[in-house]
């Protein structure tokens, strides 16, 4: 195939939404490939707490299948576990749309902490390694039932005020970092392509280098403010520099 060609393809392939997967890229989601209405094979439902839950539906974009996230007022999310060596695989690539921002959505507040969409990145980090202080905390989670607390975790948001850009700590807990990749109305009803490196913002936020991958996480949640918001997910990957 000559290289015009192959350019040719290549566009084809983002003008349909499609994944155009490397053989070297690891595939975290291939909604592209589920039936519309169907289950969201591999993924589980990821609770906050007693927050009301989200309600997430692969639905039909254009011409490719994406996940549909909707929230009124509620907070949960769908994880993938996997066990993934991050220097490995150290580039998360994915696709997402808002149609809305959150008023009275705000990074740095517990009343502020909702966003139209997020993707978490988990990592398997030994609760032996935490403080005194933290693994106090970290028991008495446990004793009151959350099993499956991620004490590292990145959180890549949409912000909801415009010109959010610095890594901060999340309102609620320092084990999860906020990575605003999108911020504001600005870009709001389109697709967006991302692509992070999640070493390189794993050693900004934590000052260290990562343990292994231990899931992915896709989120829309609105029950800090109590208002709504709806968002679309594409295909996730994770990929070499």
């Amino acid at each position: 195939m000559t290289r015009p060609r192959l350019l040719t393809l290549g566009t084809l392939v983002l003008s349909l939404g499609l994944a155009a997967f490397a053989p070297s890229d690891y595939v975290v989601a291939s909604f592209s490939n589920m039936r519309p209405g169907g289950s969201i094979n591999g993924w589980e439902t990821m609770s906050l707490g007693d927050a009301p839950h989200s309600q997430y539906a692969l639905v039909r974009d254009g011409s490719t299948t994406v996940v549909r996230g909707r929230a009124d007022g509620s907070a949960s999310g769908l994880v993938r576990r996997i066990d993934l060596d991050a220097n490995r695989f150290p580039v998360l690539v994915w696709r997402w749309k808002a149609d809305n921002v959150i008023p009275g959505g705000d990074i740095r507040r517990r009343s502020g902490d909702d966003y139209p969409a997020r993707i978490y990145v988990t990592f398997d980090y030994d609760p032996s390694d935490l403080s005194f202080g933290d693994r106090v905390k970290y028991r008495a989670l446990r004793a009151l039932g959350y099993d499956d607390i991620p004490v590292r975790a990145l959180s890549y948001v949409w912000a909801n005020k415009a010109g959010e850009t610095q890594i901060v700590p999340n309102a609620f807990t320092d084990w999860v970092q906020m990575v605003p990749v999108q911020s504001g109305a600005s870009g709001l009803g389109q697709w967006q392509t991302e692509r992070r490196d999640v070493v390189r913002d794993y050693r900004a936020a934590f000052g260290e280098d990562p343990p292994p991958i231990s899931g992915i996480a896709i989120m829309t949640d609105a029950d800090n403010t109590g208002g709504s918001a709806t968002a679309y997910f594409g295909d996730i990957r994770m990929t070499t520099r």
